[in-house]
């Protein structure tokens, strides 16, 4: 049992190493440019992926370091030392006031690129509550206040993100018009399903296929009655977002440095290697964390009647509708309700994380990145006196598993390719 958790841990640890911004970044920078570099960035890997961008013109390339100037809005906690850009901490997954002075700021840089210059866009996970740029008309309380109940409504993330974009100056593609007409180059690392451009940090350097109506219809399907601000920005054709055909975009490129199955390949070396069959189920799982949880808990057990010996792997970003008052984020909610549709079956462990090192919480760097669960978690739960199922009714997963010590602390990890689900089956 013991054994099984560190190769767990060792499993996630490989995933993460696979997309850090020190590995995947400077193969794809560009040349420096005739005029300034100005670096913009967003997400949870924003500071790091800024530093690893300042060794690379300053050292490899020697930049004059008058020459590049920025800004990296990164979530609390996920500071490291840079020279030139200035980092900002600001809320996350709740914006705050951090991150509404810092994305004014960046719409300021934004908008004095000339011509000659290069304005250098460095997206991670996170970049959408970062950079929080209220629409004409609404305020930010008001644009906090929705954000709530979408992150509560079991809405995917790209749902979300189509709300997002329609309700920003900075979003949907409107940091491109900013820069216009400086040439602009932006490196993503993907934390959503299918690597969609347009979602990655809700999509502010790319064109976005989505419209009003889209956003309007997410509100519906969720049962959410926005209030009479938002509605108008809503129907506001001033609010749509930026299509391809808008001339920003002829001095743009995009390009993904990392992506959650570079990492989920990474996670599979590691377990094939230690001689684990492998399940691979795939790097863009959905769903309801609770429903997905009972699937895997079924294959895992067929695996163990059959005798085999096997790894069940998958990335993705499941959901949560929240119905109780409790703590915790989908890969905690998986992992309580995996630990019960296993039951305690003999020689099954398994570990859900959030490759950013935070799954929920508040927004504090200390945040659990997920859960381990064992044979044993239940029989702990039991002999503390806790039923499973009832913390998994009040979506409060976090209690659960700091009674039982299951609770997967990473710290921040400086990137984020979405979640890692690992089932180890002897």
């Amino acid at each position: 049992m013991k054994d099984q958790r560190l190769l767990l841990r060792a499993i996630v640890d490989a995933a993460i190493a696979a997309a850090h911004p020190d590995v995947v970044l400077a193969p794809y920078l560009p040349v420096a440019p005739k005029g300034r570099l100005i670096c913009l960035a967003a997400g949870k890997g924003a500071a790091a992926m800024a530093a690893a961008a300042e060794r690379h013109y300053l050292d490899a390339l020697k930049l004059d370091p008058d020459r590049l100037i920025g800004i990296a809005t990164t979530r609390h906690g996920h500071r490291v030392p840079t020279r030139c850009v200035e980092v900002v901490e600001a809320g996350h997954p709740m914006p705050d006031e951090a991150g509404l002075e810092s994305a004014e700021r960046t719409l300021q840089l934004a908008q004095s690129a000339r011509e000659e210059d290069l304005v250098l866009v460095l997206l991670s996970g996170g970049g959408s509550a970062n950079w929080i740029a209220p629409a004409n008309g609404i305020t930010f309380s008001q644009k906090l206040h929705l954000t709530r109940l979408l992150l509560r409504s079991g809405a995917r993330i790209d749902e979300i993100n189509v709300v997002r974009k329609h309700l920003s100056r900075i979003k949907g593609g409107r940091l491109a018009r900013a820069c216009w007409p400086a040439e602009v180059v932006a490196l993503a690392i993907s934390d959503v399903p299918f690597d969609d451009p347009s979602s990655i940090s809700s999509g502010p350097t790319v064109p976005d296929q989505t419209t009003l109506a889209d956003a309007l219809a997410v509100l519906e399907r969720y049962g959410l009655v926005p209030d009479e601000a938002i509605g108008r920005a809503l129907h506001d054709p001033q609010n749509e977002s930026c299509k391809a055909d808008d001339p920003c975009f002829a001095r743009m490129r995009l390009e993904l440095i990392a992506k959650p199955r570079d990492s989920l390949d990474a996670a599979i070396a590691t377990a094939r290697k230690a001689g684990y069959e492998i399940i691979d189920l795939g790097a863009d799982l959905e769903g309801e964390a609770r429903d997905v949880a009972a699937d895997h808990a079924r294959l895992a057990l067929q695996a163990r009647l059959e005798g085999r010996r096997v790894a069940i792997l998958s990335g993705g970003e499941l959901t949560v509708t929240v119905r109780g008052n409790g703590r915790g984020g989908p890969n905690q909610e998986y992992a309580l309700a995996l630990a019960l549709g296993l039951n305690g079956e003999s020689g099954i462990a398994a570990l859900a994380a959030d490759t950013d090192g935070a799954d929920g919480g508040g927004g504090a760097a200390s945040d659990p990145a997920g859960a381990i669960v064992d044979e044993q978690t239940l029989s702990r739960a039991k002999s503390h006196g806790l039923d499973a199922r009832t913390f998994l009714g009040n979506n409060d997963a976090s209690a659960f598993f700091a009674e039982t010590g299951d609770l997967l602390h990473t710290g921040p990890t400086l990137t984020n390719v979405n979640d890692l689900r690992v089932i180890l089956v002897e």
